[in-house]
């Protein structure tokens, strides 16, 4: 084994040894920070990719002569890469030409490592107030809203540390968006598993200030907003072919 995969190995070991399909259990403190501190080692070379040669083309053909007609369906996609997965954990990586975006989502009863391997995202994350605290919608496409509070909103660039987050803290619900060409290492435990109920659901986020509501709340307007579930958006994304070194399961 060479040293440039030893580390991803022994990252994939620790997962199958100390993660578990259970949901809503995170893994134990010791083993959150020893899976971070791994992941802080990982260069975009650990896993196939050369962050030299990053192709964002987002070929808007003839329409980039007039720059306020820009026709989105030329952007390039996400790429995603499967590395590992099994009922315990996802192992996998995002592409990010510039601009693109993953919409607010959630992670329903599971826990995310994210590592950013080059480049730079913004990242805008909430976490539901509990308890819960909903209230009719007086937009008529969202028939009700739920109180987040914000978490994180801003731009991360590599090279930076490994982001956790939990099933109810950490930023569970986030968006991102790419800054500039970025890639993203992520593991999710346990993976998605609708018949399991770890749906992936969409979120369109309102202000604090856009529904009336007399309930009090802990600290100022803007560190609060009102989520409403949307139907899940056709984000522009296509499977790649992971170049990495391979896991030896």
């Amino acid at each position: 084994m060479t040293s440039k995969s030893s580390t991803l190995q022994t990252i994939y070991e620790l997962c199958k040894k100390t993660l578990t399909p259970l949901a809503n259990l995170p893994p134990p403190p010791p083993t959150v920070h020893k899976l971070s501190s791994l992941l802080d080692t990982i260069s975009p070379k650990n896993v196939g990719l050369r962050e030299d040669n990053v192709d964002d083309d987002r070929g808007y053909g003839l329409s980039a002569l007039n720059p306020f007609n820009r026709v989105a369906r030329w952007a390039q996609p996400i790429t995603y890469l499967d590395i590992h997965e099994c009922d315990s954990f996802t192992m996998c990586i995002f592409c990010f030409p510039t601009s693109a975006v993953i919409p607010l989502h959630d992670h329903p009863g599971m826990t995310v490592f994210s590592k950013i391997l080059y480049g730079s995202l913004h990242v805008k994350a909430y976490d539901w107030v509990e308890p819960s605290k909903v209230i009719k919608s007086n937009v008529s496409e969202y028939s009700q809203v739920r109180l987040a509070r914000l978490t994180v909103d801003k731009v991360i660039t590599a090279p930076c540390g490994t982001r956790v987050l939990y099933p109810t803290s950490g930023g569970n619900v986030h968006c991102f968006t790419a800054v500039t060409p970025c890639a993203i290492l992520d593991i999710l435990t346990p993976p998605y598993d609708e018949d399991a109920g770890r749906k992936c659901t969409y979120y369109h986020d309102y202000p604090y200030s856009s529904f009336p509501n007399d309930g009090a709340i802990d600290g100022n307007d803007d560190e609060y907003a009102w989520l409403a579930e949307i139907e899940a958006p056709n984000v522009y994304m296509r499977s790649g072919t992971y170049c990495g070194p391979p896991i030896q399961v």
